[in-house]
C-alpha cells in the first residue's frame, strides 16, 4: 500500500471546489494564538507530497473490513470534546484528528457519527477562520453514501491543497503542518487498535512498518518550528515515536520490470518488492506511545 492516513482522512480538509468568499484576512490573522508566524514557509509541494503517500479510503476500508473488525466508536475522538479546544494549536491538531474520525464513521456507513463530526470539523474551521472553504452540504451527501468514496478523496485531496496554499499566504503554514500530523496520529491509532485485536494480520503490521517513512517527513516538517513551545513540545513527542519506528527494517529489492499483454494490451509489471520487517514488540511500542501523543492532542 503506497499510501496510511488520507484514507481515514477522508474528510480532513473537505473544503468546497468553488470556495466561498474570502476571510477577513486581519481578522484571520488576529485570531492565531498560539501558532505564531514563526518559522519558514514550506513549499507547498512538500506537504502535497506527504498527503500522497497516505493510504486512500478504499485501501483502508478493504483492510479493516477484511481484518473482520466491527465499527467501534470508542476509537474515536467524540464530537463533545469539540468545545475544549480553546487555542488554536488544539484547534489545527483536532481538525485532523475529527477528519480522521469522520473517515472512519464513513467507511463503515455510520451516518449518525457522521454528522456529529460535521458539525465539529465546521465548528474548529470557523475558530481558525477557515469555514469559508468547507462545503459542508456538498460533503454531507458525499460521506453518508459509500459509493462516493473516490469523489470524497479527490475532493479532499484538491481541498487540502487549496487549504494549504491559503495558509501559505497568510504565513500560517505551521497550521497545514498540525492538520496533517493530527489526521497521521488518528489514524495510526485506529490502525493500532485494530492491529492489536488482530495479533495475526501481517498486513495490518506491514501497513503500521511502513509509516515510518512519512512520519521522519513529519518530524522534518514540525523541526521548522521547534522554536514555538506547543510545537517544540509535539516534536518530542514524535520524535520518541520514530525512535520505535527507527528499529523497524524496510528492504527494497529491485528486480527487472517485465512487459505482458492483458485483453490486448500491452502492460509493464514491476517486478520489484518492499519487505518490511516488524515485530510484535515494534507494534506494541508503537502503539503505546502513539495513543499517548493522541491523548495528549485530544485532552
Amino acid at each position: 500500500m503506497k499510501k496510511l492516513l488520507s484514507g481515514l482522512l477522508a474528510a480532513l480538509v473537505l473544503m468546497s471546489c468553488g470556495g466561498g468568499k474570502k476571510a477577513d484576512d486581519q481578522a484571520f490573522l488576529n485570531s492565531l494564538d498560539s501558532a505564531q508566524s514563526k518559522g519558514p514557509t514550506i513549499d507547498e509541494e512538500v506537504i502535497n507530497s506527504i498527503l500522497q503517500q497516505i493510504p486512500s479510503p478504499l485501501e483502508i476500508s478493504v483492510l479493516l473490513k477484511e481484518s473482520g473488525t466491527k465499527y467501534n466508536a470508542g476509537f474515536l475522538n467524540t464530537a463533545d470534546n469539540k468545545s475544549k479546544y480553546n487555542s488554536n494549536y488544539k484547534k489545527a491538531l483536532n481538525l485532523g484528528i475529527y477528519g480522521t474520525d469522520l473517515g472512519y464513521t464513513n467507511i463503515f456507513e455510520k451516518n449518525e457519527d457522521g454528522v456529529k463530526y460535521l458539525a465539529a470539523i465546521k465548528e474548529l474551521a470557523d475558530g481558525l477562520n477557515i469555514g469559508q472553504f468547507f462545503d459542508i452540504e456538498t460533503i454531507s451527501r458525499l460521506a453518508t453514501n459509500s459509493k462516493n468514496l473516490d469523489s470524497l478523496l479527490l475532493i479532499t485531496t484538491q481541498n487540502f491543497n487549496s487549504i494549504n496554499h491559503y495558509l501559505q499566504t497568510q504565513s500560517r503554514a505551521n497550521l497545514s503542518v498540525l492538520l496533517l500530523t493530527g489526521g497521521w496520529v488518528e489514524a495510526m491509532q485506529i490502525t493500532c487498535q485494530v492491529a492489536s485485536q488482530n495479533p495475526n494480520n501481517k498486513q495490518l503490521k506491514e501497513t503500521i512498518g511502513e509509516q515510518k517513512i512519512i512520519l521522519e517527513q513529519i518530524v522534518l516538517l514540525l523541526g521548522f518550528y521547534k522554536d514555538d513551545a506547543n510545537m517544540a513540545s509535539l516534536l518530542k513527542d514524535m520524535e520518541d515515536l520514530k525512535a520505535a519506528f527507527d528499529k523497524i527494517n524496510i528492504t527494497y529489492t529491485y528486480k527487472e520490470s517485465t512487459m505482458k499483454v492483458v485483453n490486448g494490451v500491452a502492460v509493464i509489471e514491476d517486478n520489484s518488492t518492499t519487505t518490511i520487517n516488524v515485530t510484535d514488540e515494534d507494534i506494541k511500542a508503537i502503539t503505546s506511545l502513539t495513543n499517548a501523543i493522541r491523548n495528549k492532542i485530544i485532552s
